[in-house]
């Protein structure tokens, strides 16, 4: 048919109709149903849907035409020219402080040094439960000037740590210890997919950041069905007992008190943002080999704004995650809580050193601990976990370790411990689990109590938490 104007037909086409024919970008739509109502006001509406379907199925013949190849570009990819700038390493690097330095192997602090010699990094601190990552070992913090490196935040954008203080003494745990663990059996979910068979509801989920990315928007299902889960490995949900001390900073009685404690991050939504715009860093910043999970984005780019934005909608997803998580608890058995403390330990932040530069602290498992800043270390499944408020040292990037730290990798702590050994902990630190698996054996880590005593210059322990009823994923 023509596709002049003189033609007179009539009809009309709407929005959904438009969908349905597969012109489902809000643009083009919007540019259709304008060119419809300018050039075709007469035309019928069969003809018009084939025009529509044809110009879909074959863009580049209608390319040429005056009035529909503006609809036509829109299904034509245009390839785009990557842009991408190299960069060496610095010779001498900048300010590294160690904690713990004896307990940390030696391939963490070669990758922390790779970082300090980055063109954009300003300062760096490694914490004593530091171990092997991918990029930036887990326990680096680094500032950087102007720039966010993807794999110094990390896969698991905004993990974090949530504790609730709650109205009962420690002998609840004794007269209630079956419904604890029913309650975590079918209150929680955990695993690299799927969520709780009941719908979750909260308002992260109509964030109008979900609209700003075209990779937001394909994700914002798959947060909505993962809302209140926690993923798989070190991430756990738990009932204990955590005393707080005299003089704690939550003005609490020191005495003890029955706590939930859960821990875990910003589920496939974090890992999508991570892997899509660590691809982009990887594409546009070249690095020698060594340092090239390194890559960064430079804060002035549309990239490094997107990955801001994103990394933040994770974060407030994590944070809802544990909301939820906490919320379905505490109302299933009745509980009510009087503090709640959290934080993330795997997140970057906008901030300002003593000097007055203003830098952005990546923490790829770190607590943020700024003076008087509140934060949870926690150790194994039996071992303590520490409520801690900070206290600000510039030299550790106001930060301390987000936990005892891996002494062993999953492989080998599967390969040296037996399903038999790990009851015989369990039983003697009288702590039941709920799923788990030997890969996350209490032996498979450092000594919490010794990564404390390294950092007592960096944090005020202000009470003690002990796991009694564990959940985490069965691998």
């Amino acid at each position: 048919m023509a596709t002049t104007s003189d033609t007179p037909f009539m009809g009309n086409i709407k929005t959904k109709e438009l969908s349905k024919l597969g012109y489902t970008n809000d643009q083009t739509r919007s540019l259709v149903i304008n060119i419809l109502s300018k050039h075709f006001k007469h035309h019928e509406k069969a003809d018009l849907i084939k025009l529509l379907t044809n110009i879909k199925a074959n863009p580049s013949a209608y390319l040429q035409d005056i009035v529909v190849g503006k609809i036509a570009e829109t299904f034509i990819e245009k390839e785009e020219v990557p842009v991408f700038k190299t960069f060496s390493l610095l010779e001498e690097t900048g300010k590294l402080k160690i904690y713990g330095g004896k307990e940390i192997e030696a391939s963490a602090k070669r990758q922390m040094e790779l970082a300090m010699a980055l063109p954009v990094t300003v300062q760096g601190a490694l914490m004593p439960d530091a171990h092997t990552g991918y990029g930036l070992p887990i326990g680096g913090v680094l500032a950087t000037y102007n720039a966010i490196v993807p794999y110094a935040v990390g896969v698991d954008i905004g993990c974090r740590m949530a504790l609730t203080i709650i109205d009962e003494s420690d002998s609840y745990l004794k007269r209630y210890t079956h419904q604890l663990k029913v309650a975590l059996k079918e209150y929680t979910h955990f695993g690299t997919e799927g969520g709780l068979e009941l719908k979750q509801e909260h308002e992260v989920l109509d964030s109008p950041l979900f609209n700003k990315t075209e990779l937001l928007k394909r994700l914002q299902g798959k947060a909505a069905r993962q809302l209140g889960s926690s993923g798989s490995g070190n991430h756990f949900v738990e009932f204990g007992t955590i005393e707080l001390f005299p003089g704690n900073v939550l003005k609490l009685p020191p005495k003890r008190y029955l706590a939930l404690l859960s821990h875990s991050g910003s589920r496939g939504l974090g890992a999508n943002i991570a892997q899509h715009y660590t691809k982009i860093a990887m594409d546009t910043c070249k690095l020698p080999r060594e340092a090239q999970q390194l890559a960064w984005l430079d804060m002035d780019s549309e990239a490094g704004q997107e990955y801001w934005l994103s990394m933040n909608l994770a974060g407030d997803y994590a944070k809802a995650c544990h909301e939820t998580i906490h919320a379905n608890l505490l109302k299933v058995l009745g509980l009510q809580g009087v503090a709640l403390v959290e934080n993330h330990h795997n997140f970057a932040w906008q901030d300002t050193l003593a000097d007055g530069s203003n830098v952005i602290i990546h923490r790829k498992g770190a607590t943020p601990a700024h003076k008087g800043e509140l934060g949870i270390i926690p150790g194994s499944m039996t071992s303590a976990a520490y409520l801690v408020s900070g206290k600000g040292v510039e030299q550790a990037l106001y930060s301390a370790s987000h936990g005892a730290g891996r002494a062993m990798s999953r492989k080998r702590a599967k390969e040296s411990t037996t399903v038999s050994d790990l009851k015989k902990m369990l039983s003697n630190a009288g702590v039941t689990l709920v799923g788990g698996s030997i890969e996350e054996n209490p032996l498979a880590y450092k000594n919490i109590e010794k990564v404390m005593n390294s950092q007592q210059d960096l944090v005020q322990i202000e009470g003690r938490f002990l796991p009694k009823v564990v959940r985490m994923n069965k691998e």
